[in-house]
């Protein structure tokens, strides 16, 4: 006997819960971050923290929010043991009701301490699961689209406990929409978007960056300080694919967002990079913002800067492959940077983000904290130094 579709409701209208999916280091921050939107009864794990929220807040926090990754609606939870249980249950989701045949969906997923070992595989029983059952209901399938699908959805397995969610954010938030230029090795904008929180600046005193690259750390800036949405320029939502969309509340809560926006000071933020590629890069995404020729940059290697007293530094020096390709002498760089930071930066105080930890070593300066984050897989720290 066949077994009924599931229809609504689902997980998430039942307990008005939601999922923050965070990156490693972030989850403090990220679970504090979600409290100032207003979400309530935060529990994190050690990927990212769940809440709960009512519409408006979700409506808020999908727009606002610098440190989360995806941010999920909860669809069904079930007992996962093998794939015939993962494919029997995705299909008992009537799937017709989120989208249609025509449209185009994306899955991604994560798989963790369970009898289902490959997440990749787990990917391949849900989309036959789904698109099995669009084919005996219409004669035919929506399309897989990773670009800029219709419909984004997770699988979730751990323990053997299976989640699918549909991710409300449309994709991964840290695509805010102001980057349309970058050099190698770019900084993610969540992560970019965290220093900035890290280092506790407010705009009170000017923020440089001298070494820019295509200019994250300064456009986050900006936004921070001006109190940009972070997803003010995204044109892609998840949050208006769910059954119970109300597009007058998205809609007030953007436009109150919106309103809350401010003008940035003259001279505030600024920042240079020895690489004119870079400089124009940085540049084009300001233009994005909407900030162009209101944040000074310049093409100068940071040695030829003759001080930065009394403000607050940011900086991602090159690291990785990125150093092997401009032939760098690694620790002679950083010992160099160092004693820059140390006799031209009095009365500062400097974030550096060390991508290769082991960098950390060769500035010859003592933090005042140490972070452990993550970018691009590697184990990184974010170091904080007092330059008196």
């Amino acid at each position: 006997m066949r077994k009924p579709k599931m229809t609504a409701p689902y997980d998430y209208q039942q307990t008005g819960r939601y999922y923050a999916m965070l990156a490693p280091g972030l989850e403090e921050s990220g679970a504090e971050e979600l409290a100032e939107l207003g979400a309530d009864r935060i529990e994190s794990d050690p990927r990212g923290a769940s809440f709960a929220a009512d519409p408006a807040t979700l409506c808020r926090i999908n727009y606002r929010t610098r440190l989360t990754s995806r941010l999920l609606a909860p669809l069904v939870t079930f007992r996962c043991n093998n794939d015939r249980e993962l494919y029997g249950r995705t299909q008992r989701i009537d799937w017709s009701a989120l989208f249609g045949p025509e449209q185009t969906f994306a899955l991604f997923a994560n798989v963790t301490n369970s009898r289902i070992t490959h997440s990749r595989y787990a990917l391949q029983v849900v989309k036959d699961a789904i698109v099995d059952q669009f084919r005996e209901k219409f004669g035919r399938r929506p399309s897989v689209d990773r670009d800029q699908p219709y419909l984004w959805l997770g699988l979730h397995i751990n323990k053997n406990r299976a989640v699918i969610s549909l991710d409300t954010g449309g994709g991964p938030l840290h695509k805010r929409g102001y980057r349309s230029r970058t050099v190698a090795a770019p900084m993610q904008e969540t992560l970019a978007a965290a220093i900035v929180r890290f280092s506790g600046w407010t705009g009170q005193r000017p923020l440089y960056d001298p070494m820019c690259g295509s200019g994250t750390l300064l456009c986050e800036a900006v936004m921070h300080a001006c109190r940009i949405p972070a997803g003010r320029l995204r044109q892609h939502w998840g949050i208006e694919r769910l059954p119970d969309y109300d597009a007058s509340l998205w809609g007030s809560v953007r436009r109150k967002a919106d309103g809350e926006i401010r003008p940035l000071p003259e001279g505030l933020i600024a920042g240079g990079d020895v690489s004119g590629e870079a400089v124009d890069a940085t540049g084009v995404n300001l233009r994005r913002l909407g900030f162009e020729g209101r944040v000074a940059v310049r093409v100068q290697s940071y040695d030829r800067i003759d001080k930065l007293e009394n403000r607050t530094i940011l900086v991602n020096p090159p690291y990785g492959i990125r150093l092997q390709d401009e032939q760098i002498d690694t620790p002679a760089f950083y010992k160099q940077f160092g004693d820059f930071l140390k006799q031209r930066c009095n009365g500062s105080e400097a974030l550096v983000f060390f991508g290769d930890r082991q960098h950390l070593k060769h500035i010859g300066l003592r933090t005042s904290f140490r972070k452990p984050l993550r970018q691009g897989g590697l184990d990184a720290r974010l170091c904080k130094f007092e330059l008196y």
